[in-house]
């Protein structure tokens, strides 16, 4: 069980969000935080991660594996598509 709040969780999320940026701006990708709801950060892949062929292991490897190193080993990513974001219940 994860010790913090969602609502304590969010700086600290999207500050490790910021450094993973630069990253994917690397190869045309981006990420935006949408929001942490029961432990559960829910991102926005965008630019080249869409429909990249390795937005998952993206997701995995990348942002949920420095997320988990950064703030707490039982935190998961979720990717929100486009056009999704107030729908985020049903993901």
């Amino acid at each position: 069980m994860i010790p913090f709040t969602d609502e304590e969780l969010m700086n600290p999320v999207k500050s490790v969000i910021e450094k993973i940026r630069p990253s994917l701006a690397l190869d045309g990708g981006d990420i935006d935080f949408v929001t942490v709801k029961n432990a559960k950060v829910y991102v926005q892949l965008k630019g080249a991660c869409i429909g990249c062929a390795s937005s998952g292991n993206t997701l995995k490897y990348g942002v949920e594996r420095q997320l988990r190193m950064a703030i707490h080993p039982e935190l998961s990513v979720i990717n929100v598509p486009i056009g999704m974001e107030n729908d985020i219940d049903n993901l």
